[in-house]
């Protein structure tokens, strides 16, 4: 059995010692389009401690223009430079490996969230929404013609994901030289409703693995690209943040990989059954029900 101690003390074992909470949103502080009950009360009191925080979420169907009108819609008093999307860390990695200047496009496979971060930084990109009718001609001598130009393909979380767009990412993939496979994440479910698991972003990157034989470059969590961009960019101290999230192999690794502090809620995907198996190598510093555990209730 995994050794985890479930959060018995909230201050001494964690808000003495931490300065900045890194949140997941989906199964954190929302389940689809619900938020969970007592978070915005949470929140609230965080900030009163003077607890920096940051959002940082795997969907990357939303920019962070996007996240900012859901955070709003659910009654949740976000700032928007609190924020960060994997659709974020894509745009991010292009700046910081001067994709620009190559002169290539982009091809998504993805919703609006990539297109509107990539448009922020002037990147020309096609596919994404565009491309979600499209239906390739498999008659005898048909063929997908596809772009010759672009120099990289990004794969997100897309709804509306088809044959088109799976045969248009292995030809560019496949037949241009130095194209890049970038993915927003490697997700296996993600929480489209409350009301069930969803198959996640790791099915759509598997779909071109398995037609490129290829590994992606992998900008969301758990990779060091978001939390190496919080500490260059705000001069974050790493050992006085904590990672709180509801998946291990992503949240909780993206903690104990990256040298953070790192807490797992069971209001997501993972229960404490799994937490605490034989089989789980993967183990936080503590766990709790949700981050409303963050306060011990008062008792009369």
């Amino acid at each position: 059995m995994a050794k985890v101690s479930r959060m018995s003390d909230p201050m001494e074992q964690l808000l003495e010692n931490v300065d900045v909470f890194i949140f997941d949103c989906d199964g954190v502080i929302w389940r689809g389009d619900s938020v969970i009950d007592g978070i915005p009360e949470t929140l609230e009191k965080l900030r009163a401690l003077g607890k920096k925080m940051f959002f940082v979420t795997n969907n990357s169907t939303k920019s962070r223009a996007g996240y900012k009108k859901k955070f709003d819609s659910l009654g949740l008093n976000v700032p928007s430079e609190e924020i960060f999307s994997s659709s974020f860390a894509a745009a991010a990695y292009f700046e910081q490996t001067k994709f620009k200047d190559t002169g290539k496009k982009v091809y998504i496979i993805g919703e609006v969230g990539i297109c509107e971060e990539l448009d922020l930084i002037n990147i020309p990109w096609i596919g994404g929404p565009n491309d979600k009718d499209l239906v390739p001609n498999m008659a005898p001598g048909g063929r997908v013609e596809h772009d010759h130009d672009v120099g990289a393909v990004v794969v997100g979380f897309d709804r509306h994901i088809n044959y088109h767009k799976i045969q248009t990412a292995q030809l560019c993939i496949n037949e241009n030289p130095g194209c890049e496979f970038i993915a927003t994440n490697l997700d296996a479910v993600t929480h489209l409703t409350d009301a069930q698991e969803w198959a996640g972003n790791g099915s759509m990157v598997g779909a071109i693995k398995g037609c490129t034989g290829k590994e992606p470059t992998v900008v969301g969590k758990p990779s060091p690209l978001m939390i190496d961009y919080l500490c260059d960019q705000l001069g974050l101290e790493r050992g006085r943040i904590c990672m709180v999230g509801d998946r291990l192999d992503t949240d909780i690794l993206f903690g104990t990989d990256n040298g953070l502090k790192s807490l797992l809620v069971l209001s997501g995907v993972t229960t404490e059954e799994k937490l605490l198996s034989e089989e789980n190598e993967i183990t936080p510093d503590f766990y709790a029900d949700t981050i409303n555990d963050f306060f011990v209730k008062e008792t009369a």
